[in-house]
């Protein structure tokens, strides 16, 4: 997905980059881009929060779809998708966001059009996803980013 490629070239990790990097990487760019560092001059001032708001949203995400993390909340992912059905999902610019009956909901990134379209036609859109979504694809929960904002 474009997103995730753009945050990681931003911060300059890779795919690899754990948690202890992403933070290091993100401490150092926010020293550099703090807008009170930028006093001299309005312009400049502007530019840096507009950069350190991006440093601050990519780092976020890029926090949330972490192998660490992902770990972590592994167990709850797995009751979620082996034991509770569909309740919504939605599709928008490869971004699949699934919805679950137990309050969970979940965004799935690079999904290509053409596994959404077989998941609207599935006769069980919940098998489909089993087989061919929840392990297949970078996801991250959504519920966890409402509770930490």
């Amino acid at each position: 997905m474009k997103k995730i490629v753009d945050y990681r070239k931003l911060l300059g990790v890779n795919e690899a980059a754990e948690l202890q990097e992403l933070k290091t990487v993100y401490r150092s760019l926010m020293k550099t881009w703090h807008p009170d560092k930028f006093q001299d001059s309005a312009e400049s001032k502007l530019e840096a929060e507009e950069k350190s708001k991006t440093i601050i949203e990519a780092y976020h995400f890029l926090v949330s779809i972490a192998p660490e993390t992902r770990d972590q909340s592994f167990a709850e992912y797995t009751i979620t998708t082996t034991t509770s059905s569909i309740a919504d999902f939605e599709y928008q610019s490869q971004v699949l966001k699934i919805a679950f009956a137990d309050g969970n909901t979940y965004e799935y990134f690079d999904v290509p059009k053409a596994v959404y379209i077989k998941l609207i036609n599935a006769d069980s859109p919940g098998r489909f996803a089993r087989r061919h979504i929840y392990n297949n694809y970078v996801y991250r929960s959504i519920n966890k980013l409402a509770a930490t904002a």
